[in-house]
């Protein structure tokens, strides 16, 4: 996709790096550097702690609620999320991405925010193929929100040969966290609690900032 037909709001977002964590001004504000590339090892951009590269995605209607989609195959239901190429900056695989799982192009949605640094969560035993080189034991993941701004019928999973998604629903924006893959319900819940706070400041979304309170400070 053609950097020059993403909307300028897109451009801007920017993430922070580990260097970023270390790169303040005197008054205490963060300064952003370049938009760095995560590491990439050969063909995969998985670093030199195993954590693969990768962008998740967070699509919400003016009701607040989400895009929720069952995977091809299985009975497991989640967001829409991807690896990142070792020639693409997040942004670049969350439009692609968002096309091949989701069929919606980036005039389509607005992009109301990302979150500010990566967010891990390992995988469990059984999914580590310690046989591969390099060895990945989890994601590392950018997550987008994004607003649909089309109607919900341009929504299409069989753009490509091989979907990701067999169905799809909206369900309510706190919902996810507690059904997806258990393994996963750690880094859902720091990505909604961050994004919350950009999509409830947004004039066209309806949504309560305020996690469930059975989540604690969890």
């Amino acid at each position: 996709m053609d950097k020059k037909q993403r909307p300028q709001s897109v451009q801007a977002i920017g993430y922070l790096t580990s260097q970023d964590e270390a790169n303040k001004t005197r008054t205490g504000r963060r300064r952003l550097g370049k938009r760095a590339r995560p590491t990439a090892g050969d063909d995969n951009v998985i670093d030199r702690d195993g954590f693969r590269a990768n962008v998740g995605m967070v699509l919400l209607n003016d009701a607040g609620q989400v895009f929720w989609g069952r995977r091809v195959g299985v009975s497991g239901w989640q967001f829409p999320q991807g690896g990142i190429r070792p020639d693409e900056t997040p942004e670049d695989a969350m439009f692609r991405e968002l096309e091949e799982e989701v069929g919606l192009g980036p005039e389509q949605v607005e992009v109301v925010g990302c979150t500010r640094r990566w967010l891990r969560y390992r995988l469990p035993e059984r999914f580590i193929r310690r046989h591969q080189t390099p060895l990945c034991i989890g994601q590392k993941q950018i997550w987008f929100a994004l607003r649909l701004v089309v109607d919900e019928n341009e929504v299409r999973l069989n753009l490509t040969n091989s979907p990701e998604f067999q169905e799809w629903r909206w369900v309510e924006y706190w919902q996810p966290a507690d059904e997806v893959i258990r393994f996963k319900r750690g880094v859902y819940r720091r990505a909604l609690r961050e994004l919350a706070n950009l999509a409830a400041g947004h004039p066209s979304i309806q949504l309560c900032a305020t996690p469930p309170s059975t989540w604690g400070h969890r």
